[in-house]
């Protein structure tokens, strides 16, 4: 993973890196390694994350097809 520095600003390069990282997932995976997960447990883990992720496709799926509603989009209420 790269960042250019541009202009000597290091802090605008640093939130570029963390939002990178954030994308691909680095933190999350960092939070799985920092403990021993047993196989059984990673199987069911990865089972649950791929339900999911097909619910949230199909749900996805059906509200660009306008068969289910959109969900409604909170109000900043400050």
């Amino acid at each position: 993973m790269q960042v250019i520095v541009r202009d000597n600003n290091v802090e605008q390069a640093m939130r570029a890196l963390k939002k990178k990282m954030q994308r691909e997932g680095v933190f999350r995976e960092m939070k799985e390694r920092r403990a021993y997960e047993k196989p059984s447990e990673r199987r069911v883990r990865e089972r649950a994350q791929a339900i999911a992720r097909q619910r949230k496709a199909n749900r996805k799926k059906l509200q660009r097809e306008g068969l289910l509603a959109s969900p409604k989009r909170r109000s900043s209420g400050r």
